[in-house]
């Protein structure tokens, strides 16, 4: 429905609210019991028997299973424990990977609760974004995760980073007024925010015209969930090992043949010809094969947990390295999405700055070579350079902030990378701050193009 079409009076009848109250406890109740939750359905976790005997779902494992019987029925009984000793610890390490992976999953999804900022019977309050019905009223401001579909009625100065829903990397600037067409494309939906993107700037007020699997990311999670489904992939190498199993297989049953074929002919007695070439057979599988694969995997398992990556599934962790072309357009859907400064040109001169992302480690070194080591005494820096550096900072809208070993940007990506590239200098927003406090402020604007803050300093 194109709710960004249309003004948000006729859109607060259509939904029963009100704008300024928002809905009342009887009414949030009765859409709770109607809509459901607020959130996107997680499939259930496999039981544990399930994650357990999905180990042994290859082909060449079963060939082994086979070969262990085989060996049984010949009394060859240490083969037979062998190749079954192999075949088990095979899928208890697979099995244990993947228990730790899911687990870890759950426990990072108990500690992801979002919460949402409403306006219900007229009183702000913050509560589960979960408990979000249409018709509510939400407020927004920087660094706030959008927790439903909404049409905004009310902005200042907002701004909505969308990379995780549209692929684009710079914030996009929203506004409250209605827009004339009816066929606009979700990316150019200024007076809408969305599921899961992030307030950068300013703030903002919305109606909620959509929750859980109703909002645009609700949409693509049902596609995906239908897709998957649908049509269960196997990756290169659980192929590769397929085929390989298909032929063992039949190398096996060519060994039997051949064999027992030569003993027939020569007139040797029909069951010593069939024991021998069973044996044959037997021997000629790899028993060896399924552990050697699942440790190699695990290990890569292990290498991408170090660099905080989760794996849900061994076999998943060959995948990406079979790709061999990667075709995008984008930067923020494959990288972290943190703008870095990397060079500053002024007075004729070019300054490198080293680091990457939003952690403020890092040196300004002139480009030429000799290099200024970045400390809290700013001698080393010119005057010019140091000028520039503050008014980065000063005349800024984000913050950075450390939170659980990792720096963050709240607000606008790009002025928080001019706020790292000061603190690398030295010079802290606190810090300046306190020197300079602020006195006025006047907003960016579409048609001025800038923003403009004034801040009393000891010089007046």
């Amino acid at each position: 429905m194109a709710w960004y079409a249309k003004p948000t009076e006729a859109l607060a009848s259509e939904l029963q609210t009100d704008l300024n109250v928002g809905l009342n406890v009887d009414e949030t109740a009765r859409r709770q019991a109607q809509e459901g939750p607020n959130e996107l359905p997680d499939a259930p976790p496999p039981s544990l028997l399930k994650l357990f005997l999905a180990q042994f779902s290859s082909l060449i494992v079963w060939v082994l299973i086979g070969a262990a019987i085989v060996s049984g029925l010949l009394e060859d009984w240490i083969d037979a424990a062998a190749i079954l000793a192999i075949v088990f610890l095979n899928g208890v390490l697979g099995f244990v990977q993947e228990f730790r992976a899911e687990r870890s999953l759950a426990a990072l999804r108990k500690m992801s609760v979002a919460t949402a900022r409403v306006i219900r019977g007229g009183a702000l309050q913050s509560i589960p974004a979960r408990e979000l019905v249409t018709g509510d009223v939400i407020a927004l401001e920087a660094g706030d995760r959008v927790p439903a579909d909404s049409r905004l009625f009310y902005t200042t100065n907002f701004q909505a980073q969308e990379a995780s829903l549209t692929g684009e990397s710079t914030p996009v600037q929203k506004q409250a007024e209605r827009l004339e067409t009816t066929e606009v494309p979700l990316a150019d939906q200024h007076n809408m925010v969305f599921m899961g993107t992030v307030a950068v700037s300013g703030k903002a007020r919305g109606l909620v015209v959509a929750t859980g699997l109703g909002t645009e990311l609700g949409r693509i999670a049902s596609m995906i969930q239908k897709a998957a489904e649908a049509e269960r992939d196997e990756t290169p190498l659980q192929r590769r090992l397929e085929q390989f199993g298909y032929t063992l297989l039949w190398l096996a049953l060519g060994v039997v043949t051949v064999v027992f074929a030569l003993g027939y002919f020569r007139g040797e007695p029909l069951v010593e010809m069939f024991l021998t070439s069973v044996s044959l057979a037997v021997a000629a599988v790899p028993e060896g094969l399924p552990a050697v694969v699942t440790i190699t995997l695990a290990m890569g398992v292990t290498r991408m947990a170090k660099r905080h990556a989760l794996i849900r599934k061994l076999p998943a962790v060959e995948t990406l390295g079979s790709a061999t072309v990667i075709c995008t357009d984008k930067t923020g859907t494959l990288t972290k999405n943190e703008m870095t400064v990397t060079r500053v040109m002024m007075d004729n001169s070019h300054f490198e700055v080293t680091g990457e992302g939003y952690e403020p480690s890092g040196e300004i070194r002139e480009a030429l070579g000799v290099k200024r080591e970045a400390h809290l005494d700013l001698s080393p820096l010119t005057p010019g350079l140091r000028q520039l550096l503050t008014a980065a900072v000063l005349c800024n809208g984000a913050t950075l902030q450390q939170e659980n070993g990792t720096w963050q940007i709240i607000g606008d990506p790009t002025e928080g990378a001019l706020l790292v590239a000061a603190a690398k200098a030295g010079l802290t927003k606190a810090e300046l701050e306190r020197r300079a406090p602020l006195d006025r402020e006047v907003p960016f604007d579409a048609e001025r193009k800038m923003m403009t803050i004034l801040r009393r300093t000891e010089q007046g």
